[in-house]
């Protein structure tokens, strides 16, 4: 087969969902409508801690972050995907597929770091409630946020960096919406051993070790919750963990779906339903668990309610 170099090789065709040709418009439709939901669901969220002094606390400091990044992290595929539904125009620069590779890693991994901050968050509300307020101070919010990005973009650095090396084949069909890693490296003449040692080294910090952080808070957690006498203390610790938890759930659970889903689905669907999944559904889904589980959140959006109706006056 021949080969084709990154300097040669000038775009990558993306073949899109799995579905039937007629099927493009109610799909079209559908993400459409998830995609705004999305958009429209998580700038609410920072507007809402923007706005109310009652949210200016670590927990939802950490949230707004994960509402950006929830918006950025499904603008890298959505509406590139939306397009080529669109306009049957299913090309892909190779610096544009690149890019995308790199945003789609940072905001997958910052989703995860920033995930593992907000259980450390929630370990020290519940288990060590009397220095929260010590302990979880602006400095360390600011410094674990900080963190986030900075390994995201180490990581995602990493993967990139050794893709720009490889050498692609004349074949150039990418057989997912977006550009995704493991596709890339499959259509690659190269050797790309490096490249797989990286992803199993990289993914163990990034994914395993920050599960096991949460695994670890939430066993404390769950340990301190069996402590309290009372059933209104132990519905007030759950209260405090549950949106946090449903999330954490949500996302991984996606992954380890990926492993999990029926054999008679082919490898590249299981891959694609797990795809659509973390980047389409969950971050449509995030805003309303925090704000539907949150007494909090449904009391900021009431209080903004009625100063826009105030307003209106």
């Amino acid at each position: 087969m021949r080969r084709e170099n990154q300097s040669s090789m000038s775009e990558f065709l993306l073949l899109g969902l799995p579905i039937w040709p007629e099927q493009q418009g109610m799909f079209f439709a559908l993400f459409l409508g998830v995609y705004l939901t999305t958009v429209l669901g998580n700038l609410l969220i920072l507007l809402l801690i923007r706005l109310d002094p009652r949210l200016h606390s670590p927990m939802y400091f950490f949230l707004s972050h994960l509402a950006f990044t929830d918006v950025s992290f499904s603008s890298v595929t959505v509406p590139k995907m939306l397009i080529n539904m669109q306009t049957q125009h299913q090309s892909i620069s190779y610096v544009g597929c690149v890019t995308q590779t790199y945003f789609f890693l940072f905001f997958t991994d910052l989703d995860d770091f920033l995930l593992t901050s907000m259980a450390y968050d929630r370990y020290v509300a519940v288990c060590h409630p009397l220095h929260y307020s010590t302990i979880m101070g602006q400095g360390l919010c600011t410094l674990l946020v900080t963190a986030s990005w900075i390994l995201s973009c180490a990581s995602a650095l990493c993967h990139t960096l050794l893709l720009t090396r490889l050498s692609f084949c004349a074949d150039h069909s990418i057989p997912h919406f977006f550009c995704d890693l493991d596709a890339l490296l499959k259509l690659s003449c190269s050797d790309t051993s490096l490249n797989k040692l990286a992803i199993f080294t990289v993914g163990v910090a990034v994914i395993v070790l920050p599960l096991v952080c949460i695994l670890i808070s939430y066993g404390h957690i769950g340990a301190t919750i069996l402590k309290v006498p009372s059933t209104k203390g132990i519905c007030k610790a759950l209260s405090t963990c549950g949106s946090h938890l449903s999330v954490v759930f949500l996302f991984y659970g996606t992954i380890i779906g990926l492993y999990t889903l029926p054999s008679s689905s082919t490898p590249n669907d299981k891959n694609i339903i797990a795809s659509v999944m973390y980047t389409v559904v969950t971050p449509m889904l995030n805003p309303f668990i925090y704000s539907l589980r949150n007494r909090d959140m449904k009391g900021a959006l009431e209080r903004l309610s009625r100063r826009e109706i105030f307003f209106s006056k």
